[in-house]
């Protein structure tokens, strides 16, 4: 049995803020994630469950009134801007759903 992520192994925070960082992937070396990405253009591969956890978590900070920052690293995904792009598009369309209902 694997150990559990970081972040479940607490049902609380105690910092007023939380700091995600989005690194190489779990399954993969520095190097060969460094490789993948270069040029660092383009997203070379989404990564769904690191993007719906990492909303998941974002959602939890701001729900308890703290503020979140997500570090992203471009060997996550290739390209980190558009990382973030698709976290905030990720985080509107919800926001959308939610008020529509």
């Amino acid at each position: 049995m694997e150990p559990p992520e970081p972040h479940t192994r607490r049902d609380t925070f105690t910092a007023p803020f939380s700091v995600l960082r989005l690194l190489t992937p779990l399954t993969m070396s520095y190097e060969a994630a460094k490789k993948r990405a270069e040029p660092y253009t383009t997203i070379v591969e989404e990564l769904p469950e690191m993007r719906r956890e990492t909303m998941k978590l974002v959602r939890k900070a701001v729900t308890e009134n703290r503020r979140v920052y997500v570090l992203v690293h471009h060997r996550s995904e290739g390209n980190a801007p558009l990382t973030v792009q698709a976290g905030a598009e990720l985080l509107r369309s919800e926001v959308s759903v939610s008020i529509a209902q």
